[in-house]
Order: structure tokens, then sequence, then C-alpha cells
């Protein structure tokens, strides 16, 4: 039987092809949890910065979560691709009891749902207020409710569970031009910190997963030039990470093997973040 068998798993911002949602639900299925990502809802209802899917993917038909759950349904768990508003409390209530209802329990949630690069990277008295707003909203706001609305069924179970959230190095120490993105990120740490001591007692992990540099459609626009071999430069592994070294990690902690660790902040970054 696989470590998970039995669990029902939440993953928002599960949408692009080349992401770290997509790879966290797949490591999740193969391990036996039952699997809800989930994404913003189509395409053409999303502005250009908030868009789940990259026009590259968009051609080639990719149907961002609802071809991530097929591909977890092959296998043979169950799956459900929905539609979420991390920002807005409803959408989450909704997305948690429709789990519960399809599916009986929450085991597991990965907060994976992040604000897209973008206009964002500007030096912060350039930077709209409107878009540092959002990406609070997003990354930070839209973290405390998933997991505050997932945390109450999980109490409510009895079982235990585990919360991940995915971060990134930026939240340890802010670049320039990364202001809201550094801040959100970094105030997910400490968010983390005060539910691993609130739901302890209850058998519920929670931890963040904060990657460096991950070869993902995020960060296509390093592309161009030599930023990308400039930046490998300042990584001692001298390559970018995989989405799958991100995901197998995401998993572990979801298992059985990890029920004492919690309240942690794993770096996954190729050695480019050391120390504590």
């Amino acid at each position: 039987m696989a470590n998970l068998t039995g669990k029902v798993a939440i993953i928002t911002g599960a949408t692009r092809k080349r992401g770290l949602g997509r790879a966290i639900a797949i490591a999740l299925a193969k391990d036996g949890a039952d699997v809800v990502p989930t994404g913003t809802g189509k395409p053409s209802s999303m502005s250009d910065d908030e868009r789940d899917i990259p026009d590259d993917e968009l051609r080639e038909g990719w149907r961002g979560a609802h071809d991530v759950a097929e591909e977890c349904a092959s296998f043979g768990v169950r799956t459900w691709a929905a539609v979420l508003d991390v920002t807005d409390r409803g959408s989450v209530k909704r997305l948690v009891a429709d789990t519960v209802e399809r599916f009986g329990r929450v085991d597991i949630l990965v907060n994976n749902a992040t604000y897209p690069r973008g206009s964002d990277r500007v030096p912060l008295q350039e930077l709209n207020d409107d878009i540092w707003s959002r990406i609070i909203d997003v990354n930070l706001t839209g973290t405390m409710l998933c997991s505050k609305y997932v945390a109450a069924q999980m109490i409510q179970q009895g079982d235990g569970g585990s919360i991940v959230s995915i971060s990134s190095i930026a939240g340890r120490r802010g670049s320039a031009n990364t202001a809201a993105y550094s801040t959100s990120k970094a105030a997910m740490h400490v968010l983390s910190d005060s539910l691993a001591a609130e739901l302890g007692p209850y058998g519920i992990t929670s931890n963040v997963v904060a990657p460096g540099f991950i070869d993902t459609a995020r960060i296509d626009e390093l592309r161009d030039g030599d930023r990308w071999e400039r930046r490998l430069r300042s990584i001692p592994a001298g390559r970018a990470g995989t989405v799958d070294e991100t995901a197998d990690l995401v998993r572990y902690l979801c298992g059985p093997e990890s029920r004492y660790l919690s309240g942690q902040t794993i770096y996954v970054d190729g050695a480019e973040t050391r120390g504590g």
C-alpha cells in the first residue's frame, strides 16, 4: 500500500503544465492520495497579469487543473479539478465543503497559489499600490484562508493532517525589485510557525518548502541573453532545480515518516541559501 492511500489532498495553484503545482499533485497521487488540484478559472476570464496558463501552453491545448486531475486519475486515485479564488473566504469555504462532500475528508493542504512574476519587479517607489495589495492578498491572505478552513476540518476529523506552504528563498533574503513578493513570502514563514504551534496538539503539521531557482514556466523570461547562465553561476550546485525535486519533498512532509517534523522552513535551492 502506498504511504498516502486513503488521504485526500488539496493543492492550490495547480494549473501550469510546467509548474510546481502539477508536479506536487502527481507526486501525491503516485503515493496513493486522492487529489483536488485547483486553479482560478478559465483563462479568458483572467487579466494578463493573473493568467494561470502561459500562451505557449494554451496553444498546446493545455487545460490547467483539469488536465492535472486527469493525469492524477491515471494512477488509480480519485480526483476533482476545482476553481478557487484563494483570496475569497466564500470560495475557500465552498472548496473545503465540496471536497468533504465528494471524498469524505481533507488530510493534506498544499498552499502553492502565488501571484505571477511580472509588473511587481520594480523598485518599491515605482510599485503600483494595488499590485502590492494584490500580491499580499494572493500569497499571504490566500495561504491564511486556506489553512484556516482546512485546519478546522482536520481538527473536526480528529486524525491529524499536513499543511505545506510553498514559499521561496526570497522569503529569507529580500533582493532589489522584489519587495512585495519577498515580504509576502517571509510572512508565510511566520504564519506557518504559528500554525505549527497551534495545530501540533491535534497531530497536524505545518511546514514551509522554499524553492530557489526551479525550472518552471515562471522563470522563462530569464532565458533571454545571458541572464540564465549568470543566474546559474550564483548557485553552488550550478544548475536549476527540477519540479520533481521539490514535489518529492512535499510528498515526504505529507507522509507518515514526518509526523514529528513541523514548524520548519526547508530550502530547496542547490545550497544557495545556507545556515540557520
